[in-house]
């Protein structure tokens, strides 16, 4: 079976919203308690961002080059992040309801900006209907095979704990579990996330309609939530079946911070958020700089550490050969996210790193994202630090990378061998990588120096198919010859990258 994945995502730049903490309009939380917006991030407290914010900064959006945008997830939740959900059908009223979600998608979608929504599948929240149901009624309830309950809890021998006490606390440090501690089957024992029984045929049921829903309502994907919790291929096949059926081109991208060939055979998603290859940008574009005691906070983190060119490109190669073309092409590729530090901290605050870490994923296969505030070198440690509000002050943003980062966008805009074309491994040594893009006519070569030194290196291009002739950077447009297919003398400056072209006469530097 040939896979096929969305053909937009391949030309897509991505953008992050954390929908809490990126822009507000003050509509929806007149009278209520908020932080104040420039006040440090707390894990339950709550900011007032909502969605007209983010439709009154669409501008901003478009103006840097962004043609889709992930949401976290927009819910109704009592979390901050909202991975609490308690309403499927209901986005949170402190986001501005079901209305302003319309209002926004229409304005997005006028603009050619599509919007995927995180889906929150495999556990709910302590005040969804069906779990609230149960905790009242017990044995009696007609949803007590919506979770996973404890008999002795349902037949009313033993309390249920959903609020921990202290013996319950006190069993869950022990590691006793949340179905013996507390009454029910939790996400990682965690009392506030009740796990989906997913066996139950209601339950399926419920959660492929929420999915269909939202995709008949205009939405343009989802991004899966801990989509390997649900160990189940035939519920992600006839998740993935239900979808299509409604939206042949919708995005259906899995959290997995893993190898996951099993999700990516073409019958249930059509790519995964590419961790692997933020831990390989950390270790080659962060090096010693990486702050390992922030990252290995992140379970997945864990084994990250400082990588040669060398290994880099080894890793890059295993990386591109892991799935089908089509999936490697329709990846989501990231720095960082609602759950990293952010990469800017992870590197000590090195924005020679950030930048070249940039211009790799914007010249890599695959859709690059950028996490909400990046661009203007917004910082932060571990959740909830790495949540911080968008600070809409320009006087307050690094202008420099946000130049950087619209540089290479407009690139891979400009290039259709940085979104569909073949990749090329070209060269490495321990502090200098070099790859190369083609398609048809198109061809460009990328070079990459994480040395604190000018590194001069001489790289053979007859692999691009180029013999004679000259190459030109694209920005500088300085050019060096090529002399039998190789070129010679190439000059990289101290942390720095460059993007070359074909060019066809030896123009002088402007």
């Amino acid at each position: 079976m040939a896979i096929e994945t969305p053909a937009w995502v391949a030309d897509a730049i991505f953008y992050q919203i954390f929908p809490d903490r990126f822009a507000t309009s003050g509509r929806f939380c007149q009278g209520l308690r908020i932080e104040p917006w420039e006040s440090p991030p707390t894990r339950f407290g709550f900011k007032g961002g909502d969605l007209i914010g983010v439709l009154d900064h669409l501008d901003y959006l478009q103006e840097l080059g962004i043609t889709a945008i992930y949401f976290n997830p927009i819910f109704a939740s009592a979390a901050n992040h909202r991975y609490h959900p308690y309403d499927y059908y209901t986005v949170d009223p402190l986001l501005g309801g079901n209305a302003a979600f319309r209002t926004l998608l229409d304005a997005a979608h006028r603009r050619r900006i599509r919007i995927i929504l995180d889906g929150v599948f495999n556990h709910a929240s302590r005040g969804f209907w069906q779990f609230h149901h149960t905790l009242e009624n017990g044995a009696a309830s007609p949803y007590v095979e919506w979770f996973h309950f404890d008999p002795e809890r349902l037949s009313g021998k033993r309390h249920f704990a959903a609020y921990p006490d202290p013996t319950a606390r006190e069993a869950l440090r022990r590691g006793e579990g949340s179905y013996r501690a507390v009454g029910y089957k939790a996400w990682w024992d965690l009392p506030a996330l009740p796990k989906f029984n997913i066996a139950t045929p209601a339950v399926r049921e419920f959660l492929w309609q929420v999915a269909t829903h939202w995709v008949e309502f205009g939405i343009d994907g989802w991004r899966l939530d801990v989509p390997t919790e649900i160990n189940d291929d035939s519920f992600w096949q006839e998740f993935r079946r239900r979808v299509k059926k409604v939206n042949a081109d919708a995005y259906l991208v899995g959290e997995i911070w893993h190898e996951a060939q099993r999700w990516l055979r073409g019958d249930q998603f059509d790519a995964v958020m590419n961790y692997p290859l933020a831990k390989a940008c950390l270790g080659f574009f962060g090096g010693e700089r990486l702050q390992l005691h922030e990252l290995q906070r992140a379970g997945s983190y864990r084994d990250i550490r400082a990588l040669t060119g060398v290994e880099f490109a080894d890793r890059i190669d295993e990386l591109l050969h892991l799935y089908d073309p089509a999936v490697t092409y329709a990846q989501l590729n990231l720095l960082d996210s609602h759950d990293t530090p952010r990469f800017l901290t992870s590197v000590g605050g090195d924005r020679s790193a950030l930048q070249l870490a940039f211009l790799f994923l914007f010249t890599h296969p695959g859709a690059p994202c950028i996490y909400y505030g990046d661009e203007i070198g917004l910082t932060g440690r571990h959740d909830p630090d790495c949540r911080r509000t968008f600070p809409w002050d320009p006087a307050r943003w690094d202008h420099d990378i946000l130049t950087f980062v619209k540089r290479c966008i407009a690139l891979r805009h400009a290039h259709p061998a940085l979104r569909r074309g073949t990749y090329q491994r070209l060269y490495a040594d321990p502090e200098v990588y070099v790859c190369g893009r083609t398609l048809a006519t198109d061809t460009l070569i990328i070079a990459f120096n994480t040395a604190a030194v000018v590194r001069e290196i001489t790289v053979p291009l007859d692999a691009l198919g180029l013999t004679t002739g000259a190459v030109r950077d694209v920005w500088s447009r300085e050019c060096w010859p090529l002399v039998n297919g190789t070129l010679t003398n190439l000059r990289l400056a101290p942390r720095s990258g460059l993007v070359l072209v074909p060019t066809s006469e030896m123009a002088p530097p402007i």
